[in-house]
């Protein structure tokens, strides 16, 4: 009682010097003592154990309870926003945060799910966050931000060799098939619509399609069949010499990562630029495991926290979307042992004490620097994804 008097207080004082402080005090009183339920993906422990960590945090600085529902794919979670719509429920709704981005943000957008717009009022976003400095940070998949969202990290494919076994791995989806022909059964990716095994078919479409500038159009607006036929006579060369001859394919990065490691595979890939790192620190990969990206650069992208529209917690999620883009948070969440997730902060906004933070960090042994990660190739437009996914299904699912 005495903490919300306190803050109320405040937030009186500031209405007549700062209008925009004053509506974040407002914000921070009404966030107290809510509970907001977090709709994120819940396959990786380490990610589990930073959310959990933040949870901690936050019920401890602004006591707001942080609870993470462990979501299989982000898809169910949209679908049940929408099915709460069609059921007329537009308040208390039963996910108060969503890890969301690409095609999952853009149904939310166009159905009218999302709360906001939020983003460019967080304290944390306007001291921080460099809008000019990528552009997946306002455009997610080619679907405009417009403040619906708010920036958590940024991901870029990277590929796993273990250097014991294989000392130059292939650096190119041409070099991957060829190294695929040369050692049949050793190389795989995940199934679709497995987010990675998704991008997968992306990276392999930009490498070998003619027609790249059509990837940033919707897909709808040019001619699918014949842009995407050098990824489908890619394919289906692959699979003819791929793990298992194409018939079955890992549900995951993790999957890979374990193939990996029992000597299945000898090529891994993953969206985390520090996933081998972390799984060597944990002993599930051997010391000799390094991280590599292909020459002509790999799909990188930015993953967001949104808010649905009839959330009973909105307060409570902007609190949390506001702490995640702190620069205690980026920083933990950068470190290579816990996540290792690249930040979306501008380094040269931060205060110095905290460049020195992101620049003590460890890199971890098998963790690609930014100068190594190379040249980062955008996301097509979200609607490729249902689209290759659905191809691919009908081509190839057994």
């Amino acid at each position: 009682m005495k903490k919300s008097f306190i803050a109320a207080s405040i937030a009186a004082t500031l209405a007549f010097t700062n209008p925009v402080q004053a509506d974040w005090q407002d914000t921070l009183v009404q966030a107290e003592g809510q509970t907001v339920y977090f709709n994120a993906w819940g396959g990786a422990d380490n990610i589990n154990d930073y959310i959990q960590w933040a949870a901690d945090r936050i019920k401890d600085k602004y006591n707001v309870t942080l609870k993470q529902v462990k979501l299989t794919d982000t898809s169910d979670a949209v679908n049940r926003v929408l099915a709460e719509k069609a059921a007329g429920k537009n308040t208390n709704g039963s996910i108060d945060l969503m890890w969301i981005n690409g095609e999952n943000f853009r149904a939310m957008k166009d159905n009218q799910l999302l709360f906001g717009p939020f983003s460019p009022s967080l304290p944390n976003y306007q001291k921080y966050v460099n809008e000019n400095a990528r552009q997946s940070l306002t455009q997610d998949f080619g679907t405009p931000v417009d403040g619906m969202e708010s920036p958590w990290g940024m991901a870029q494919v990277i590929f796993m060799h273990d250097t014991a076994t294989l000392s130059k791995p292939p650096k190119s989806m041409v070099e991957l098939l060829a190294y695929a022909k040369q050692h049949p059964g050793r190389i795989t990716y995940p199934e679709p619509p497995q987010f990675l095994g998704s991008t997968f078919l992306k990276q392999a479409l930009y490498e070998l399609s003619p027609y790249r500038k059509a990837l940033s159009q919707p897909v709808d607006s040019v001619d699918f069949d014949k842009i995407t036929a050098p990824l489908w006579a890619y394919l289906d060369q692959l699979h003819k010499v791929a793990w298992r001859n194409g018939q079955t394919f890992p549900s995951s990065a993790e999957e890979m990562m374990r193939l990996l490691d029992d000597q299945e595979i000898d090529v891994a890939l993953s969206f985390d630029i520090s996933a081998a790192s972390v799984q060597i620190d944990k002993g599930n990969l051997p010391d000799t495991v390094r991280s590599y990206v292909f020459t002509g650069g790999t799909i990188g992208n930015t993953h967001f926290l949104a808010i649905p529209y009839n959330s009973s917690a909105t307060a409570g999620a902007q609190v949390v979307a506001n702490f995640m883009l702190s620069p205690e948070a980026q920083i933990k969440k950068q470190t290579p042992t816990i996540w290792g997730d690249l930040s979306v902060l501008s380094y040269t906004k931060l205060p110095a004490s905290d460049q020195a933070k992101f620049d003590a960090l460890p890199r971890g042994i098998a963790t690609l620097s930014i100068e190594e990660l190379g040249k980062t190739l955008p996301e097509p437009h979200s609607s490729w994804v249902g689209a290759l996914e659905k191809e691919w299904r009908k081509r190839y699912a057994q």
